[in-house]
């Protein structure tokens, strides 16, 4: 099976759903000329032209706007933001219009709107432009939310996100996008809500997403080497989310560790810890741990970054005291 990078998944999606559909169009800063601050639309323009792939200003609530009113129009926008920080700017377009006018309108105007980019540290890019917003869109009722780690995942979910009649969140790993994974030629959807065990295991279950499942596989060889051999859960979908997955995943091992590149409060990772001591505290063998980045807003200093972020030296530290109990 050949191997693609993440950004060829995600620009072989958008290419493969415009050419079937012609209500769909890309729009964002850079998407056109420049073809993407990180290149997903490379090629694009020159293939459906300024109608289909819009150049925008530099105002993420205006052109967020504009998307969401397309979408009551019958279009089938993809809007990218240039980097999930800058969705920050377009809060209010996400959380009170395209997140609530389905049910304001009592199901009459379906909002099938994606609203793509990359999420996380960047790489020294500091406070404003490394932070994990997962947590703040998957509180929102009206929203799905969508966060891969993989090339194969990228494609096949993004496919099922641009067809998706409501609001889709989706967040590509900012450093992911050189990553490479096998991805077959022909074409698949993943369905939104349907997490994968991507390594099965017996000693204690890793539940990540995004590039929490990087940071897992940076640390498994220091795992196996100390002889613990674990389940590995990618939930793929953050909401909806795979509760059944998770609950299977828990029951066959008794132990949890969630790593998440999120702040810790009121994460992700969080909701996962209460919905697993919810439905399986009889069949925990220790408490539930989390590894997630440290609470702070994020340093320049590559060491400090490092330092902030999950790590194996942290996932082992969890890992050792998980398997105390």
């Amino acid at each position: 099976m050949p191997k693609i990078t993440y950004r060829e998944a995600v620009r072989r999606a958008m290419i493969e759903e415009m050419e079937r559909d012609p209500n769909v169009f890309l729009m964002g800063e850079e998407v056109g000329h420049y073809q993407g601050a990180y290149k997903c639309s490379q090629g694009m323009l020159e293939k459906f032209g300024e109608m289909r792939v819009v150049d925008t200003p530099i105002s993420e609530q205006g052109f967020a706007g504009v998307g969401i009113g397309a979408a009551m129009l019958g279009l089938r926008p993809i809007i990218e933001f240039m980097t999930w920080n800058f969705s920050l700017v377009a809060f209010d377009q996400i959380y009170n219009n395209a997140a609530k006018i389905l049910y304001m309108s009592g199901g009459q105007i379906p909002i099938p709107i994606v609203f793509r980019g990359p999420g996380g540290a960047g790489g020294m890019l500091a406070a404003q432009h490394s932070q994990s917003l997962e947590a703040l869109y998957v509180h929102c009722p009206g929203l799905k939310v969508v966060a891969p780690a993989t090339a194969y995942d990228a494609y096949g979910l993004l496919k099922s996100s641009i067809r998706d009649n409501n609001p889709v969140i989706f967040i590509e790993g900012e450093v992911l996008y050189n990553t490479s994974w096998e991805v077959p030629d022909e074409e698949f959807l993943i369905p939104i809500g349907k997490a994968d065990v991507k390594r099965e295991g017996k000693d204690f279950t890793i539940i990540t997403w995004n590039r929490g499942f990087w940071f897992t596989m940076e640390a498994l060889d220091r795992i196996l080497k100390e002889g613990y051999d674990p389940l590995i859960l990618d939930l793929r979908s953050l909401r909806p989310m795979d509760e059944q997955a998770i609950i299977e995943a828990t029951l066959k091992t008794g132990r949890v560790l969630i790593i998440e590149e999120g702040w810790p409060r009121a994460s992700v990772g969080s909701y996962v810890s209460d919905f697993i001591q919810r439905n399986c505290f009889y069949d925990l063998h220790a408490p539930i741990l989390r590894v997630s980045q440290e609470d702070v807003p994020m340093p320049y200093a590559r060491n400090l970054e490092r330092l902030s972020l999950p790590n194996p030296d942290k996932i082992m530290q969890a890992v050792k005291t998980l398997m105390s109990f």
